[in-house]
């Protein structure tokens, strides 16, 4: 029998994700791209999963299934390795009408996961009777031919070799590059940083080898070193491998180091640029980093260590007594020892700051404040990375711009 094909409505509902594995961590990001309620019942959890967690935007339950855990469930995924825990999962969803998808056995599963993609307001859904790489490969058929503007998305290029690193933008998936995501799309590996534009991440065939290689600040982490390595290995193997970031590779990313690898072995690498964050997020939330007679001038500045570590390379003095903007990245953990450096250094305390949290996506929210405030607001309003700092008359700029935008409203 064919599949009866449905768009849930899932805002705000219950949905139930069983197991914390790779199959989890690419259905989850698309549930809350939904507006879905998770919860998470895993002993484990993988390092995105990890972040999302702690993001707040997923319940952990951090043990194995039990029944009574389909409760209040509207939809339920069983993603475990265990198939008689799947099975019995599936049969406490059963026995409570409540729609399970199992990952692990197409014809026991009473919902299929159709290969889906997401053009502007256009969703697409594809099964194909429950064959998902035929699925994917239709799906991205017409997804690629609604992003080209094609009626043909029909491809007969060669397959590319090497390593392409990708820049996929500050986290709309919409932002990545064309040059970006028709490479992703050929890609045999996909070893992606937790910023990189996750939704991209559920549209990779089945047969798309995954790893995820996120650095989450002051948590878990993979190191550069294995990174440098996986890229080389699996591309020694002939496999294409898309190595896939948030931003630009090139900026404050570790593209040159990851360039330099593969270089050294031999590697051929090609470099698809990619709209850095430091640029989009400030125009995101309507504030240019430059402005005629305001700002000649911007500086992006990485706040990994604090002003007075002795790794930081950054003229703090210079960059205070200029007048330019500057745009910090990686610094919200420490905003309230930036202000009080720069206050120090000469920077007016009522130099305005506005800081950007999930900049470019659904969730992006901002404060602004002063530099002799910014610590307090931000505390307040309880921002967490990722996040942008803004500093400078610009933000005054994008205050005006906003006032105008209110009065033409009807």
């Amino acid at each position: 029998m064919a599949p009866y094909l449905l768009g849930l409505r899932l805002d705000g509902r219950r949905v139930l994700v069983v197991g914390g594995g790779h199959v989890a961590q690419r259905r989850v990001p698309t549930l809350l791209d939904a507006g879905a309620s998770v919860t998470l019942v895993s002993p484990s959890v993988t390092p995105a999963l990890d972040d999302l967690i702690a993001d707040g935007r997923v319940t952990w339950e951090r043990r194995p299934y039990q029944v009574g855990d389909c409760d209040g469930a509207w939809l339920v995924h069983a993603c475990t390795d265990h198939r008689e825990v799947n099975t019995a999962i599936a049969a406490e969803a059963d026995a409570k009408r409540i729609w399970c998808v199992r990952a692990d056995d197409k014809d026991a599963s009473a919902a299929w996961t159709p290969a889906s993609g997401r053009v502007d307001e256009v969703s697409v859904a594809i099964t194909a009777g429950g064959d998902p790489r035929r699925a994917a490969g239709i799906r991205d058929a017409v997804v690629g031919a609604l992003r080209d503007g094609t009626v043909d998305a029909r491809r007969h290029r060669t397959k590319p070799v090497g390593v392409a690193l990708v820049g996929g933008g500050p986290g709309d998936p919409g932002l990545i590059t064309v040059r970006g995501r028709q490479l992703l799309a050929q890609a045999d590996v996909v070893v992606a940083d937790r910023l990189a534009p996750r939704a991209l991440l559920d549209e990779l065939p089945p047969d798309v080898e995954l790893i995820d290689a996120a650095k989450i600040p002051y948590g878990r982490a993979l190191a550069q070193e294995k990174i440098n390595e996986l890229l080389i290995e699996h591309a020694r193997k002939g496999k294409f491998v898309v190595r896939l970031k948030g931003g630009d590779s090139f900026v404050f990313g570790r593209g040159g180091e990851e360039m330099i690898a593969c270089a050294r072995a031999g590697i051929p690498v090609m470099v698809v640029p990619g709209i850095t964050s430091a640029v989009a997020v400030p125009a995101s939330a309507g504030v240019p980093v430059t402005h005629r007679g305001v700002s000649q001038e911007f500086h992006v500045i990485s706040v990994h260590v604090a002003p007075d570590d002795p790794r930081s390379t950054v003229d703090w003095p210079g960059l205070a007594r200029s007048q330019g903007t500057l745009v910090l990245l990686m610094g919200v953990e420490r905003i309230g020892e930036l202000a009080r450096t720069l206050i120090r250094d000469g920077r007016s305390p009522e130099t305005p700051v506005m800081v950007v949290q999930d900049g470019t996506l659904p969730t992006q929210r901002a404060v602004s404040a002063t530099l002799s405030t910014v610590a307090e607001r931000v505390t307040a309003a309880g921002i967490r990375p990722p996040a942008i700092a803004i500093v400078g008359e610009v933000v005054r700029v994008g205050q005006e711009i906003e006032m105008v935008r209110a009065e033409r409203v009807p």
